[in-house]
């Protein structure tokens, strides 16, 4: 990877070469400030202590005071586990700067991770309290990779039981998470705590998964930037599955810039996820953070995603907003795109009831599974109420047999016929008007009701299209609800333009500064 630009530190000798992600210092004595954690970035964190003004060990430790203080008295509920090596870790980074010693891209970032991530140091619940004294054996290998990049992971967050529910962040193992900008609201589901989290400047950025909506419509709610790669790119190892043909896991920060930074280290080939495309990856997508990157981009409105009957009129002017600001970033809006057949491909496409059988794979992975049968928990009751109606859906699908080999088969990606069909539909609706992207709102209406989940469950635009068809797609800040609750523009494109995305939305951020973080959690005194 190519360093593109160096940054001469005020009071040092150092010389950080951020973008390869290496750092030699020799730094002067210097006199340490007041830490500032709230909306802090990883470069603004890293730059820090490479010039003496914080050391690692106080960046960590400061975050987690942030936890401790804010994260029950506040009713959010984010965080399930914390990391006891945590400081530990940090110390190192700090032996490892005082010897001069190279540091790699992401030292000393902490990062919150989803509670269905196998992390060999702290529980993976998965949000089940089944699992509530699980440690996997080893890391997933999204995690191994921000370990060897430098972050660390200071702790795990709440999430819906199973990655069940796009509507909310209910465990029975850590209970239910709410939105940190009004805890009468939902956070989305299911990565709810790291969104909330993330929000709430618990950690620099954190790692979610998406099978339908759990990384773009938390993102959406908790005004978050968050993506979703093209299917393949990126690996699932070590992720607790969903249905595994459409699970995605990737990064959920406050700026495009930390998401992309640590996009870049976890979109990377795993041969131990059978799904994963090898050579798919561009070289540095760090490269794609450009100011300018709406000019000459050509933008088209999937309208279909934005006219909803029930769409909020506050949200739908949001994203007419989001247009004009996009022109006005040099952008051409080609404000009415259809594609081919896309309501009967959606209404027939129907998603493999895998979960019994793929979360059976993923328990023979641990050292003592507590059972082998996810349909046992309904005798059980060992779930959480919100979770009884998945749990009698997914148990009535066979157990040691592949959906592709089912009495009625079912076809899973990349040889679904209907998913290839919608892809295609798509891509030919792009090429005709020569799109760069496709973009509509995350959501057309704002968070539910804490208390009201499922009676106020509307506007979900994340579960259609992208998840069918394998498409990459990304959620950035686009305003506020009632000037109280965030909403979010979903940009979408072909496969493996994931670097176009980064652009298009990297542009949008920085002309826009929708981000603002939520009242209730301010700066602790040092």
């Amino acid at each position: 990877m190519k360093s593109t630009f160096k940054i001469q530190l005020r009071r040092t000798l150092c010389v950080a070469s951020v973008s390869l992600g290496l750092v030699a210092c020799q730094q002067a004595p210097t006199t340490q400030q007041p830490l500032q954690l709230v909306e802090s970035t990883i470069a603004e964190l890293q730059l820090a202590i490479v010039s003496g003004q914080t050391s690692c060990q106080a960046v960590v430790s400061g975050f987690l005071q942030r936890i401790a203080h804010y994260d029950d008295a506040s009713a959010v509920n984010a965080i399930t586990v914390l990391n006891p090596k945590a400081l530990a870790k940090a110390a190192e980074l700090d032996r490892a700067l005082a010897a001069n010693e190279p540091l790699p891209e992401l030292f000393c970032a902490p990062i919150v991770v989803k509670d269905n991530f196998d992390t060999h140091d702290m529980v993976t619940s998965g949000g089940s309290i089944t699992l509530k004294n699980s440690y996997p054996p080893d890391d997933a290998f999204m995690v191994r990779k921000l370990r060897e990049a430098g972050a660390i992971i200071i702790a795990k967050t709440n999430m819906a039981e199973w990655a069940f529910s796009p509507r909310e962040s209910v465990s029975s193992s850590f209970g239910r998470t709410a939105n940190a900008y009004d805890v009468n609201y939902v956070p989305a589901g299911s990565s709810g705590g790291t969104a909330s989290a993330v929000a709430a400047s618990f950690a620099v950025a954190g790692m979610g998964s998406d099978t339908g909506n759990s990384i773009r419509g938390p993102s959406s709610h908790l005004a978050l930037f968050g993506i979703r790669s093209t299917l393949g790119l990126t690996s699932r190892d070590g992720v607790i599955p969903l249905i595994f043909d459409r699970d995605v896991a990737g990064p959920m920060a406050r700026t495009v810039e930390d998401g992309v930074r640590l996009f870049n280290v976890v979109a990377d080939y795993d041969a131990n996820d059978p799904l994963a495309v090898p050579n798919k990856r561009a070289s540095d997508y760090r490269d794609f953070l450009k100011v300018d990157g709406l000019n000459g981009k050509r933008i088209g409105v999937f309208r279909r995603l934005v006219d909803h009957d029930n769409a909020d009129p506050e949200i739908t002017q949001l994203f007419l907003n989001a247009l004009d600001d996009l022109r006005a970033g040099g952008a051409t809006i080609v404000d009415y795109v259809s594609i081919e057949d896309f309501d009967i491909l959606n209404d027939s496409i129907q998603s493999c009831a895998s979960f019994r059988y793929d979360l059976k794979q993923y328990l023979g992975t641990l050292d003592a599974p507590p059972f082998e049968d996810v349909a046992t928990l309904l005798e059980t009751g060992q779930h959480a109420d919100e979770s009884k109606g998945s749990l009698e859906y997914f148990s009535q699908s066979p157990l040691d047999t592949a959906p592709e080999q089912w009495p009625e088969p079912c076809l899973t990606w990349p040889n679904h016929p209907l998913r290839n069909q919608l892809l295609a539909n798509t891509i030919d609706a792009m090429d005709s008007q020569n799109l760069d992207v496709l973009v509509y709102p995350t959501w057309s209406n704002p968070p539910a009701h804490i208390d009201k989940a499922n009676e106020e469950y509307l506007g979900d635009n994340s579960q259609m299209l992208v998840p069918a068809a394998g498409l990459p797609a990304v959620s950035v800040p686009m305003g506020f609800w009632q000037n109280k609750l965030p909403a979010g523009m979903q940009v979408v494109g072909r496969p493996y333009t994931e670097g176009l995305l980064i652009e298009v939305a990297y542009g949008y951020e920085q002309r826009t500064k929708h981000r603002k973080p939520p009242q209730g959690f301010p700066s602790l005194a040092q």
